[in-house]
């Protein structure tokens, strides 16, 4: 899957973590880093209109999942330890955001 294959490229190379002068030089495998990876499909939701939410444009279930799973293969092989959560699984997730900022990261070509 060529998606998992670019984004899991993108996510274990992205310089993201400060080198020693405290600029954001180096990347998950340069300071072997760790990665969790769960599925949140919330994330897609499109409030463009109205007050509820909608997830149309998201992948349904079972390539969701295919997805989801090519990926954190994907990133592990290259050569970070990946631990996955449940796929739709409601889970409990407390993240700590270390640092000057939070990406969003998005395969799809947009205008």
């Amino acid at each position: 899957e060529p998606t998992a294959a670019a984004l899991a490229t993108r996510v274990a190379e992205l310089r993201i973590f400060r080198d020693a002068e405290g600029r954001t030089n180096r990347s998950l495998a340069d300071v072997g880093g760790e990665a969790l990876v769960v599925s949140q499909f919330t994330l897609f939701a499109d409030t463009r209109r109205g007050r509820r939410p909608g997830f149309t444009g998201a992948a349904p279930p079972d390539r969701a999942e295919q997805l989801y799973e090519r990926f954190a293969k994907a990133l592990a092989a290259r050569g970070p330890r990946v631990v996955t959560g449940r796929f739709g699984a409601e889970m409990e997730v407390e993240p700590v955001n270390d640092g000057p900022f939070t990406i969003w990261l998005d395969t799809a070509d947009r205008p």
